[in-house]
């Protein structure tokens, strides 16, 4: 028995020393370790002998087994390692290298409007508020002193969800109504209501059914029209640069008495016409007024003792003028030649 062990152990070194990879090892593993491989068969030689030659043998082809094993291990830990350092070798990365010119946009700028103008109101203590898009009737025409055979209505173009009392907002105004209704007639109210808006247009370069609005309302008592001169003067400014100068024209809207429209002075020819400003050196950029005291009457407020201004921008409006962008379509669309160049445009 020992020198078929002996024997057996010297053939297999001779087969290990001629082993090349990792394929070679796995196979010769399978010629002398498996159950009917020929180190395994040792043990069927056990049956025939006595108790103490067992004991004796037995632990010889242990000892010679785990002997085995034991190279087999070797080796194949030494071919992995092999085989992993070439594969490093071979996929290594030179971080020296440039990296790939992976196409991308920039952020909306009409998002980037609604978010600086969140913060400049902020900073002037409003609050930013926002209230449900599918509005009912009674918030978003009512209330703002628009009855149901109010002519203004037509002008619209309302998306109306069911019998014409539930409806997509066609403006953000139900906001100020909810928040003046929660302010019961006792607290002042300064609040912006940045968002979506919905109207049936026609779309174009300078309109779209889908937009945003930036709408503010201030409620309390002593409030002026100069304080609302001031408030959008500042926004202005704050958008366009200190020498953009603000006025104010006699308009109508059934929210608010007086009402006007707020022009600034353009930006592209600095008054001296353009097509931009029609050659009237003076672009239109905000409805706004006092809130009509049938409005504050509605919400609880007494008209007697306070007084508010409302007033509304449109987002897309304003980006068109600050990136000097003549369709707003584009805006909103995923063309990567367009929209990677939003965060370089400037006003010219």
């Amino acid at each position: 028995m020992k020198d078929k062990i002996e024997a057996l152990r010297k053939r297999i070194e001779e087969r290990l020393n001629e082993v090349k990879d990792l394929n070679n090892l796995n196979e010769l593993k399978n010629e002398y370790l498996s159950k009917k491989g020929p180190v395994s068969e040792l043990s069927n030689g056990l049956r025939d002998m006595d108790v103490d030659k067992k004991k004796e043998f037995g632990k010889l082809i242990t000892d010679f087994r785990n002997d085995v094993y034991s190279k087999f291990e070797a080796l194949k830990e030494k071919y992995e390692l092999e085989e992993l350092n070439r594969k490093l070798e071979k996929e290594k990365i030179d971080i020296s290298m440039p990296g790939l010119d992976i196409q991308s946009g920039s952020p909306c700028i009409e998002e980037k409007i609604l978010e600086e103008a969140e913060d400049f109101f902020m900073s002037l203590g409003y609050d930013v508020v926002e209230g449900p898009e599918i509005e009912l009737d009674k918030y978003n025409f009512e209330m703002l002193n628009l009855p149901k055979e109010h002519p203004a209505r037509d002008a619209q173009d309302t998306y109306y969800l069911k019998d014409e009392e539930i409806l997509l907002r066609s403006q953000t105004s139900p906001v100020q109504v909810r928040a003046m209704l929660e302010g019961k007639g006792e607290k002042p109210i300064r609040i912006i209501c940045p968002g979506k808006v919905y109207r049936k247009e026609d779309i174009n370069p300078t309109h779209e059914q889908e937009f945003d609005q930036i709408e503010g309302l201030v409620i309390d008592k002593n409030i002026s029209l100069s304080d609302l001169k001031g408030t959008v003067d500042a926004y202005v400014k704050h958008v366009f640069g200190k020498d953009t100068e603000t006025r104010f024209r006699p308009s109508y809207y059934p929210f608010t008495e007086p009402s006007v429209e707020i022009d600034m002075s353009c930006i592209y020819c600095d008054g001296s016409g353009c097509n931009m400003c029609k050659p009237k050196g003076w672009i239109t950029i905000c409805g706004a007024g006092m809130v009509h005291p049938n409005v504050l009457r509605m919400c609880g407020y007494d008209p007697d003792k306070w007084q508010g201004f409302a007033f509304g921008f449109g987002a897309l409006r304003l980006a068109m003028l600050k990136y000097n962008m003549d369709d707003m379509r584009i805006i909103h669309e995923n063309d990567l030649r367009e929209t990677e160049n939003f965060d370089r445009k400037e006003v010219k």
